[in-house]
Order: structure tokens, then C-alpha cells, then sequence
């Protein structure tokens, strides 16, 4: 059972000194440490503190925020943890998985994570509603008005004009024009 150590600041003019002392005074073996940003999915240091654990270790940690990326990546780090046996301990924040109260902090954590996400649903359905309402739709404007559709599809019926030359009539790709028309009157293989 090793008791393993991450620390990481965001910028280089930032020191890893506190944090690694602290984590080294809290019994850590070995002490994984980084410069990255919290938003960047790649740091290495991270990937190898992952690929070290085994089960009945301890991850020991100066805050949370240290590792995680965001609350969705600390909770997903933090399953992953307790799937593979490993406990997490944020020496700052006195939270420790290794006891029945660190484990109802960081549920705590995941619920909450998991209402915001439910509130942020909610909210979008609730403004597209409310445009809808006032009669906006989401999406691309049409690239032709219901006028310039009626005019595709007699400028095609009187087959006088090629899809290539209504397109170009109209300023619109050839695949718009295809779109416009009834499958059943559309010439395929038609000369562009």
C-alpha cells in the first residue's frame, strides 16, 4: 500500500514547493509534480501517477483542484479511484475516501456536479421553448424563400433549363436545388 503524492501549479512562475512539502510531511513515497495548465487533458505526470496506483494505495493530494480539471474530471478521477481500490486524501480540504465521511464528501460533490448538470438541461429546453414560442426555430436559415422554390421547380418542369443553370440563376449549390424538387420529376444523372 503506497501512499503516493500529486502536485501541479498552472504557470512557471508559480512554485511546487509548498505544495510537494506537504505532501511529502503527509508520509507520500513519491510525489508526482507538474507545471500545466488545469484545462489541458494532457499532463504526463498525471498519467503516470494513474499507471503506478494498485489497489490499497492512497492518492494524497495539497486541494482538489490540483487534480482535477474541472468537477466532471475530480469525480470521474475519483471513480475511477474507487473502482481500482485506491483512496484519495486532499490534505487542504481534510477530505479522505479511506472514511466513511471523506467517501459522503465527495458523493456530496457528485451530486451536486450531477444537479448543475441537470439545471444547465433544463435551462436550455427551457429557452428553446421560449424562442419557439415567440416563433424563432434553431438551425440554418433556408437557403430559399417558399417564392424562389416555386421558381426552381417550374424553371425544372418546363425542361428548358439544366439543375447546373437554375443554381446559377438562383446563387445556390446544385445539391439545394436537387433538394427543392420532387424526387419523382428530378432527372438523375442529369447534366450539370
Amino acid at each position: 500500500m503506497a501512499v503516493l503524492g500529486y502536485a501541479r501549479v498552472s504557470t512557471s512562475e508559480q512554485e511546487l514547493a509548498l505544495q510537494v512539502d506537504a505532501l511529502e510531511a503527509a508520509g507520500c513515497s513519491r510525489v508526482f509534480s507538474e507545471t500545466a495548465s488545469g484545462a489541458r487533458a494532457e499532463r504526463p505526470e498525471l498519467e503516470r501517477l494513474l499507471d503506478q496506483l494498485r489497489n490499497g494505495d492512497t492518492v494524497v493530494v495539497w486541494r482538489l483542484d490540483r487534480l482535477g480539471r474541472s468537477l466532471k474530471h475530480l469525480i470521474s478521477l475519483v471513480e475511477e479511484f474507487g473502482t481500482r481500490g485506491v483512496g484519495l486524501r486532499a490534505l487542504d480540504q481534510n477530505i479522505d475516501t479511506t472514511t466513511a465521511s471523506g467517501r459522503l464528501q465527495m458523493h456530496l460533490f457528485a451530486a451536486l456536479a450531477e444537479f448543475e448538470r441537470e439545471l444547465g438541461r433544463e435551462r436550455t429546453q427551457a429557452g428553446l421553448q421560449a424562442a419557439r414560442a415567440r416563433g424563432r426555430h434553431g438551425g440554418r436559415p433556408r437557403a430559399l424563400s417558399a417564392d424562389q422554390v416555386a421558381v426552381v421547380r417550374a424553371m425544372h418542369s418546363s425542361r428548358e433549363h439544366t439543375v447546373a443553370a437554375i443554381a446559377a440563376v438562383l446563387g445556390v449549390s446544385r445539391a439545394t436545388v436537387y433538394r427543392q424538387l420532387d424526387p419523382e420529376t428530378a432527372r438523375p444523372g442529369e447534366a450539370a
